[in-house]
């Protein structure tokens, strides 16, 4: 990747000059199945000018209780575009309840409007659980009942596609908008792109310009995304093998509670009696780990090896055992 960003050719991205954020933003809208693409510069500036566009102000968005966009986002909708997020629960893979979801969209005429409904997939609090494309269609089809659109945050939905060994695009043919990291498991060290109809990408655009996301000589962070579509997806398969055997052996230590069979992509979430203390601990023994919620969450990568994991197995056992 730093051979590309050296090499890559150069324009202005903010007056659609740079040849390299060009082609990227043609590679990621061919394979997600739409007709155009922006290169933001994180997934929280994806998802942000995404709802900006398809909500007014006084509008609401329908999201999920776990998602990315409520807990990790800053609050970016509701303090720059004046948009309520009402939540319907996720279960354990992060899907939205079709009952409780129909229940949720406003119906008179003096409250708000629901003008979105937002998806994740694979979904990050929820262990990187994975939609199916009729899960998505499902959700797509009472949406747009309810004139609403669909936006899904696919930060990480190339490792969704390969868990299900399906196209990315049959993951979001009925989404409206959709947003991927190329950071995360494709390995570029920053960028994001948003996809979805030529008009809705002009708009995000504009937002993207609006909250200072309009970049210059762009192409040399996009090379680094150009790359990661050429040879970091299909290598994915090898972070979802990873996580499994670092699940079942995490399944095997006393006091660590979690079941492997429930790990589908690349993120491990355990229970642990105090996630602060074990975190700490593990921190000293030299393995970085987060807390979400009540659990201990783990990811794996590229660059890891399955001498990795080994060690950080052995070296979680004697932390517990020292802790016990």
């Amino acid at each position: 990747m730093r051979e590309a960003m050296a090499h890559a050719e150069l324009g202005d991205d903010v007056h659609g000059e740079d040849p390299t954020v060009r082609r990227l933003e043609a590679m990621a809208a061919e394979r997600m199945g739409k007709e155009a693409a922006v290169f933001v510069a994180s997934g929280t500036m994806g998802n942000l000018t995404s709802l900006l566009v398809h909500c007014q102000r006084g509008d609401e968005a329908i999201v999920g209780s776990e998602a990315h966009v409520l807990h990790h986002e800053g609050g970016g909708a509701p303090a720059l575009g004046g948009i309520g997020l009402r939540t319907v629960p996720n279960d354990d893979r992060g899907l939205l309840d079709l009952a409780a979801l129909e229940a949720t969209f406003r119906v008179e005429g003096s409250l708000p409007r629901t003008a979105a409904v937002c998806l994740e997939n694979t979904h990050n609090r929820c262990g990187g659980g994975v939609l199916t494309p009729e899960e998505t269609a499902e959700v797509a089809r009472l949406a747009r009942r309810h004139g609403a659109a669909v936006h899904l945050d696919g930060s990480r939905i190339f490792n969704a596609a390969i868990a299900l060994g399906v196209a990315p695009s049959r993951l979001t043919a009925d989404v409206d908008s959709v947003t991927f990291c190329l950071s995360k498991g494709l390995s570029a060290p920053v960028g994001s792109v948003v996809c979805g109809t030529g008009d809705f990408i002009a708009r995000v655009r504009k937002v993207r310009r609006m909250v200072g996301g309009g970049m210059r000589q762009a192409g040399v962070i996009a090379a680094c995304g150009v790359v990661a579509l050429e040879t970091m997806v299909e290598r994915l398969a090898e972070d979802h093998e990873h996580a499994q055997l670092l699940a079942q052996g995490l399944e095997q230590i006393p006091s660590v509670r979690i079941d492997a069979k429930t790990v589908r992509t690349n993120i491990v979430l355990c229970s642990v009696n105090d996630c602060v203390t074990m975190q700490n601990l593990l921190r000293d023994a030299g393995v970085r780990v987060s807390i979400i919620g009540s659990r201990v969450r783990m990811v794996t990568h590229h660059g890891i090896t399955r001498a990795d994991i080994e060690e950080v197995l052995d070296r979680v056992r004697r932390v517990v055992a020292s802790a016990a």
